[in-house]
């Protein structure tokens, strides 16, 4: 036994092992983007469609006893608190029947058999599995993909839109490129969900030509498919990384009906079930998650997800050497801790930082925002920069580095290489609401966004992330000191760089 737990542990320490292992084992300031969406508002008034046929019921399951060990494979990017969050138990638990865990374990390996204490909850949903989560992120399996000549390729409307969206007009495809960069989410998914609801690709005219809310998000302010996609991908990443880091184990139906995700439930399943929750109830709901829903428009336009599956995120996934985002011996105040990267709500991915000399206000600075890596600037945008860290000038792949609200004009041209420490442009208040000059930054790991706080939280010179209550609160915390995230700029909230 001893030399099992052994060569169990050594896979924690080789993550590329990890996936292989297991299955033989088996078998043995506050900021938001400019298209972030306000609140939705549901209508409950819109005429039913004709009956849809009935769908089998789902399996249940049991009524599991009180720390009840159950068997579960670990998926890509499980970790240990989101895990007891779903199975409604404690990482302490998990932990001592599964001693073959390191107490550094960041991500599980894919394939990893584990033995979960859970503890029953009711009301949980259909334990149907629509993708895996690997194509959820726009990410590596993304690479082949152009989603404006598959849509130009199509006999639907969706190739005939043309609408000016984001600073310039935008074809149909386009806009789903652009919306699936921005929140990094697979613009074969959106194409799927938006071909499910409303036959965009493959019918000539929209079913209802005057319904500004196609998708179904019924809100003064989401009016237009730019919009309403733009909704659709926020909410597609509120449920996928709700799921993911736990923050998310219930929500409710349009009839007020609670459901709890299956506990063994993929994050992307999720996701769309969330997704749906929102504009579907009773048997449209039950039929879009079921195997007569959604996913056979998917399968129909892209094929089986299922085949040739490749887990993006490794078991031990960890963050490169990073430095603060500003110049050495600078001290710079922390005014944003943990919140959304991009769009609202999860994933809580991005912290923010500003000179201390402008908080509180839109006013100019020549203080310079660094690069926290070596890397590559792969793209720009208004306030933008994505500092790609592996090299291969391509953001869906690998470790890369989101900057928000820099001065558009101070950033370094795409293609430019830069240092750890060399300027990547100016702090200001371009690229979205923001109420004081400063920069917010995130990560993504092979299109997935990491969340700031958690197993892999931001580390930057040794002050790791750690979340608060709410977003944007939340501290930076190195050895015994912690600095709290306030715009207030005070001396507690200032933090120095002691990089070289």
């Amino acid at each position: 036994m001893s030399l099992l737990i052994q060569n169990l542990r050594s896979i924690f320490s080789r993550p590329a092992l990890w996936r292989v292992c297991a299955a033989g084992i088996w078998l043995l300031a506050s900021c938001a983007p400019a298209n972030s969406p306000s609140g939705l508002y549901l209508s409950t008034e819109t005429p039913a469609p004709a009956p849809l046929p009935s769908v089998a019921p789902f399996p249940t399951r049991r009524a599991y006893q009180p720390a009840e060990l159950v068997e579960y494979i670990a998926q890509t990017g499980d970790t240990l608190p989101a895990l007891a969050a779903r199975f409604n138990t404690t990482e302490k638990e998990i932990r001592e029947a599964n001693s073959v865990i390191p107490n550094d374990a960041t991500t599980m390996p894919p394939g990893f058999p584990m033995q979960i204490p859970i503890y029953y909850e009711p009301l949980w949903g259909n334990p149907f599995q629509i993708i895996p989560d690997s194509l959820f992120p726009y990410g590596p399996a993304q690479r082949d993909f152009d989603p404006v000549a598959f849509v130009n390729q199509q006999p639907g409307w969706l190739k005939t839109v043309s609408e000016y969206y984001s600073g310039r007009t935008r074809t149909g495809g386009e806009l789903v490129d652009y919306l699936a960069l921005s929140y990094s989410v697979s613009p074969r998914l959106l194409l799927a969900l938006i071909e499910y609801q409303t036959g965009a690709l493959t019918e000539a005219a929209p079913r209802s030509s005057d319904d500004p809310y196609l998708l179904g998000f019924v809100d003064p302010n989401r009016k237009g498919l730019p919009s309403q996609i733009n909704y659709a991908a926020n909410v597609l990443n509120n449920g996928y990384y709700g799921w993911r880091t736990g923050h998310l184990t219930e929500f409710d139906h349009l009839d007020t009906r609670l459901e709890r995700p299956d506990p063994w439930q993929n994050a992307a399943t999720v996701a769309l079930q969330y997704y749906f929750s929102h504009m579907l109830d009773g048997a449209a709901y039950d039929r879009a998650i079921s195997e007569q829903g959604f996913i056979q428009t998917y399968t129909a336009l892209f094929g089986d997800p299922w085949q040739n599956v490749e887990p993006h995120i490794p078991g031990s996934l960890r963050q490169p050497e990073m430095r603060l985002p500003f110049q050495s011996r600078s001290a710079w105040a922390f005014t944003g801790g943990p919140h959304t990267g991009w769009g609202s709500g999860d994933p809580w991915s991005a912290i923010d930082f500003a000179p201390p000399a402008v908080v509180g206000g839109c006013m100019p600075t020549t203080e310079t925002a660094t690069a926290i890596a070596d890397g590559i600037i792969t793209r720009t945008d208004t306030g933008i920069a994505v500092l790609d860290l592996d090299g291969d000038r391509d953001e869906r792949t690998g470790w890369v580095v989101f900057y928000l609200h820099l001065a558009t004009a101070s950033i370094p041209p795409v293609g430019t290489e830069l240092a750890a420490g060399q300027p990547i442009g100016l702090p200001s208040c371009e690229g979205g609401r923001s109420t004081g000059t400063h920069v917010h930054i995130a990560r993504k790991y092979n299109g997935e966004w990491i969340p700031a706080a958690g197993p892999l939280a931001f580390n930057l010179e040794g002050w790791i992330a750690a979340n608060g209550s709410e977003p944007y609160q939340g501290e930076l915390v190195r050895y015994s000191r912690r600095v709290r995230a306030c715009e207030c700029s005070d001396q507690d909230s200032q933090v120095q760089s002691q990089a070289p």
